[in-house]
């Protein structure tokens, strides 16, 4: 599956600093589930948890804290970034869309398979 052959590094940064980083993460694949997180009618109203075939369960995770959302990952349990607005959340998930498919563009690869968030 393609979605699982495109890697690149993914970091979780808060305050200018790097909390996770993972060098081989299927970034294509995340890409695919967050924007299909977003095209679902919950949107909004669900957390998020990335369910991949190459990555742990709970690698990723994006919570509504009610005082906005939040990443996490089950590899730093205690380390949430700050809360921010669904809309900053959702402007945030779009750049990392642009990033990965002018990725898969520059590796000669359509980007077409990752739906539009």
């Amino acid at each position: 599956m393609l979605l699982l052959d495109i890697e690149a590094e993914l970091s979780i940064w808060e305050q200018g600093r790097v909390v996770w980083s993972e060098e081989q993460f299927p970034v294509a694949e995340l890409a695919y589930h967050l924007a299909l997180w977003l095209q679902s009618p919950d949107a909004g109203h669900e957390d998020f948890e990335l369910d991949s075939m190459q990555a742990e369960e709970g690698m990723i995770r994006i919570v509504n804290s009610g005082q906005g959302w939040q990443i996490g990952s089950i590899f730093t349990p205690d380390f949430w970034t700050a809360p921010v607005s669904w809309d900053v959340l959702v402007s945030e998930i779009k750049h990392f869309d642009r990033s990965v498919r002018e990725g898969v563009t520059a590796m000669g690869i359509d980007p077409a398979f990752i739906p539009e968030p």
